[in-house]
């Protein structure tokens, strides 16, 4: 890899996303560092270029679209890594990773779409595997706080010898930022497809539809039947936690984070248990209105995402919810902030927690920063990562080497024992 010209490209660089996460390039990647960005269009890259100074000055501009596989491969024969902000995926990824793939070109991108990686998986998998790429998706908001939590928990109950982990939580405790419009345009394109599609509807129901070893997961899928109540209850999740006593209501980004998750246990063959059960929520409190609020939120994320799966209502919900490209200015970025625990017993019985989060937007700074530094560790950190290859999760593919770049920029990984429960001797 030391021989290519470049160390790192981003690409989709002019994007909302992509020009933050260039911004943090230009502040923090280092002057030695070999950096192009890509586009479609010249003039915006010299534009974008122009703004970010001094320190960008000399980075190469590269015209290529989305489309084309040549001029793709032509650049990712040129870099070591490359980090993508060119979604949604399903759409306009598949000649990027295919071209790293055959060319042994490590990447990083922001998808949040089941389909995608599922499609990545099955096309990419093998070519990557032999040529050296780590194909690394999610390395976002989506999903590098929940499954770098669950890493850290993991090797921390390793460490202490309790066991492996059991039924494991993450709750989101607090989050404030925008939502992008990029993010809801993918959950757009997958909800159009699972419409038409029975296997696109079996791969985004099937929690473990990421694995390459299906077979050996568990076989327990969502429950059904029940009666109206049960069914009710699937619909509009909410329940109050017996530890906590805290109400509990769905995470939007559960259904994707919770499969990159269990991807990273099939992975590391199966490091964090075979009895490891994941899920995610959003905590409520404890408050006489608690119930009201994760009610509301489940009926709020039901009616998106039934209005999004139905043409009259998506036209009336496009006009209302954010596009691709915008975002919040830097002001409203700057009150962002996200906090999530992690709550596991292992199966010695002992109870760990652990606390993730950062004093930055989740879905723009904070993802810039995750995505700018998941790729600068795959570009750089070469023979300090884990010795894998393939399509991989930021777990898998940068492990504690990528929570160390991220505690640099103040995000917080912090694991520990709680009172109760036992642990037996190790």
């Amino acid at each position: 890899m030391t021989s290519r010209e470049l160390d790192l490209v981003l690409y989709g660089a002019t994007g909302f996303v992509g020009a933050l996460t260039a911004g943090h390039l230009a502040t923090h990647a280092g002057a030695e560092v070999r950096i192009a960005l890509a586009g479609r269009s010249r003039t915006k890259l010299e534009a974008l270029r122009e703004k970010l100074g001094t320190s960008a000055a000399g980075w190469e501009l590269v015209t290529v679209d989305a489309a084309d596989a040549t001029g793709l491969r032509r650049l990712a024969a040129r870099t070591t890594a490359i980090a993508s902000t060119v979604g949604p995926y399903a759409l306009y990824g598949k000649e990027l990773v295919r071209a790293c793939a055959k060319e042994g070109t490590h990447y990083a991108d922001l998808t949040g779409e089941v389909l995608f990686v599922r499609w990545s998986i099955d096309e990419v998998n093998a070519r990557a595997a032999e040529t050296g790429a780590r194909i690394v998706h999610a390395c976002g908001f989506d999903s590098v706080p929940s499954d770098l939590g669950v890493l850290v928990t993991a090797e921390r109950v390793a460490k202490d010898g309790a066991g492996t982990l059991r039924q494991t939580t993450l709750a989101v405790h607090s989050l404030r930022g925008g939502l992008s419009g990029g993010t809801i345009d993918s959950g757009r394109q997958q909800i159009i497809a699972a419409r038409s599609d029975a296997v696109a509807r079996r791969t985004i129901s099937d929690p473990h539809s990421l694995s390459p070893r299906r077979s050996e997961e568990p076989t327990s899928g969502p429950a059904s039947g029940g009666g109206a109540l049960a069914r009710l209850k699937r619909w509009i999740p909410v329940a109050r936690d017996a530890e906590t006593n805290h109400w509990m209501g769905p995470f939007m980004m559960a259904s994707f984070n919770t499969r990159i998750v269990r991807l990273s246990n099939t992975l590391t063959e199966w490091s964090y248990g075979r009895e490891f059960r994941y899920h995610e929520v959003t905590d409520f409190g404890s408050t006489p209105v608690s119930p009201l609020k994760a009610g509301g939120m489940a009926i709020g994320l039901a009616a998106v995402l039934a209005g999004l799966a139905f043409r009259p209502t998506r036209a009336v919900l496009d006009r209302m919810l954010p596009t691709p490209g915008d975002g919040p200015n830097a002001e409203q970025r700057a009150r962002g902030r996200f906090r999530l625990q992690i709550r596991t017993t292992t199966t010695s019985g002992a109870r760990y927690l652990t606390k993730v989060g950062a004093d930055y937007d989740p879905g723009y700074d904070g993802t810039a920063i995750m995505l700018g530094e998941s790729a600068l560790s795959l570009a750089l950190d070469g023979d300090r990562l884990p010795r894998r290859s393939g399509v991989l999760t930021p777990a898998t593919a940068m492990g504690d080497i990528l929570v160390e770049r991220l505690r640099a920029h103040s995000f917080v990984f912090d694991t520990s024992l709680q009172p109760g429960g036992h642990e037996e001797p190790g």
